[in-house]
């Protein structure tokens, strides 16, 4: 399925998502040993196996240098990419690697706005910088880190490609090789 955006028809095909404030909170557990954690929430990974079947590619992006390892340990466990990208830097990464008019992106950033103008679909959440939510397509319910990622995935099948089905889970071969089911 494909979408309006400026009187062009787009089929989107790509999946860009900023970590921080959309897969985990927007806090950051320091000690005297400095940064040792972050918050993620739950569902997450189980919707990546949903998507994951209608894009070519799903990528996340993280601007936080002291915290990346704990950010690829996570996103590593949900069998995709990370890339260490500067949130100032974003658009022009995205432009780089994807036609821009084809990527939907997720952040909740003050600077990712200035991403959500330069990309085909743009998805924020509810607890996102005031400034940026005026830029997005869809805003989530949820905040960042409690299952906003899992919302903004629903959304999208809905939106572009099929209704999210239950029944479908357990007979699709496709869904079910993206995923390790833990039953």
């Amino acid at each position: 399925m494909s979408f309006y955006k400026q009187g062009k028809i787009i089929k989107p095909k790509v999946l860009v998502s900023d970590c921080d404030g959309v897969l985990s909170t927007h806090h950051f557990y320091y000690t005297t040993e400095g940064k040792i954690m972050k918050k993620y929430s739950a569902d997450d990974n189980d919707v990546l196996s949903f998507i994951k079947p209608y894009l070519t590619d799903i990528v996340f992006v993280t601007g936080d240098k002291r915290g990346f390892d704990i950010t690829k340990k996570r996103v590593e466990d949900m069998k995709c990419k990370i890339d260490l990208v500067s949130t100032i830097k974003r658009l022009d990464w995205i432009k780089e690697r994807y036609n821009p008019e084809e990527v939907i992106y997720i952040g909740d950033g003050i600077l990712d706005g200035l991403v959500f103008q330069g990309v085909g679909y743009a998805i924020t959440t509810n607890d996102a910088f005031t400034y940026v939510k005026q830029f997005a397509d869809y805003i989530t319910s949820k905040n960042g880190g409690d299952r906003c990622f899992a919302e903004a995935c629903l959304h999208l099948m809905k939106k572009f490609f099929k209704v999210f089905d239950y029944e479908y889970i357990g007979e699709n071969e496709d869904t079910n090789k993206y995923r390790d089911w833990t039953v």
